[in-house]
């Protein structure tokens, strides 16, 4: 906007040139038209950027200034281009009232005229004034919508930004607890049968086969949970029925050492994805849990559908316990049963005392 009107102004002040020559008039004016030039096209730029007195300052010399270019150089042509461009400076610079007296002063440059003449032309000035003022308000809220919009794709494309990196970041929790939870768990039990089976290898080879038998079908157990982990992302899992699955892990749980039971208390119902991940990843982590650090001789799945708003499981054992639960917190595998509870809307909490085992609890809404 401001190279347009430094362009008309210079047209403008060529024109009252011109008109001066060619009608053979005194070229005083062109003193005047030259200030007035001056001022619009570079003191614009420094006005500009003070404060707002000097922007009064410099739109009241400006008017002192076009009315003494109107008035001598008898190029109404030229000189209304002059107070085209003072007008939209002034509503530049200047709130818009105060704009407004300068929209209204202007046609006042015609008088002395015979008062039809300065009638008609006062008001043809007026009009081209508030032509003006209402076009350079327009291109100012264009401009300033303009520089809102890039503003706004600026923070859209720092928060795209940030949106894929946590994104990146919720993926890697998420396959470092599954490779946990499902990698993890289904290892700990095989090393666990092979320990078992080497003990009774000498003594009782049929028992040590089965054993090894169980062992080598945990591993293949945990292959799928490896190719589940990487295929994760192309197609949803499917599981048996959540009492089902937890009823295999106490299987599981028991062939490994640990006699197991489970309780299912309430009727069974379908739950949110996410919710059936959460409670049969912690009983897979409490179970882990117990047969590694415990030393319990019994441990006790209870699957509680009884609350109409959520479900319950309770992971229980007759271990050592401890006194600082909040120490017994700070594993990996509770982490990513916490966090996976946080993402289903439910909670995890961790009770223990010494002689009195672990109990491993997680709600979630359902």
């Amino acid at each position: 906007m401001r190279r347009a009107l430094a362009a008309l102004t210079l047209g403008a002040f060529a024109t009252i040139g011109v008109d001066l020559i060619g009608a053979g008039q005194r070229l005083w004016p062109l003193v005047p038209s030259a200030l007035f030039a001056a001022a619009a096209i570079a003191g614009f730029q420094w006005v500009a950027r003070r404060g707002r007195a000097g922007a009064y300052a410099y739109v009241v010399v400006q008017m002192l200034l076009g009315f003494i270019v109107f008035v001598g150089a008898r190029s109404y042509v030229g000189a209304t281009l002059f107070l085209v461009v003072l007008v939209s400076q002034s509503v530049l610079l200047l709130p818009w009232r105060a704009a407004a007296v300068v929209v209204g002063v202007v046609p006042f440059y015609h008088v002395g005229m015979a008062w039809r003449d300065g009638l008609r032309e006062g008001l043809g000035l007026l009009a081209a004034g508030l032509f003006t003022a209402f076009v350079t308000k327009l291109l100012m809220r264009e401009q300033r919508s303009r520089a809102e919009l890039a503003e706004a794709h600026r923070r859209l494309r720092e928060y795209a930004v940030q949106a894929e990196g946590l994104a990146v970041v919720r993926e890697r929790n998420r396959v470092a607890r599954d490779i946990h939870d499902g990698l993890g768990h289904s290892l700990t039990v095989v090393q666990m049968q092979i320990k078992a089976a080497r003990a009774v290898l000498a003594a009782d080879a049929a028992r040590a086969d089965a054993v090894l038998s169980k062992a080598q079908s945990q591993a293949e157990t945990a292959l799928r949970d490896v190719r589940r982990s990487v295929g994760a992302l192309r197609e949803p899992e499917s599981r048996a029925p959540l009492p089902d699955a937890l009823r295999a892990l106490a299987e599981e749980a028991s062939a490994a050492g640990v006699p197991t039971g489970l309780d299912v208390v309430g009727e069974a119902r379908p739950l949110a994805p996410a919710a059936t991940e959460s409670l049969y990843r912690a009983a897979q982590e409490g179970l882990t849990n117990v047969r590694k650090h415990a030393a319990a001789t019994r441990a006790d799945l209870t699957l509680d559908y009884t609350h109409a708003a959520n479900v319950r499981l309770e992971v229980r054992d007759d271990g050592t316990g401890v006194s600082d639960v909040d120490g017994a917190r700070g594993g990996f595998g509770l982490l990513g049963i916490e966090e996976r509870t946080a993402h289903a809307g439910g909670t995890m909490t961790l009770e223990s005392l010494p002689g009195k085992g672990y109990t491993l609890r997680v709600e979630v809404p359902g």
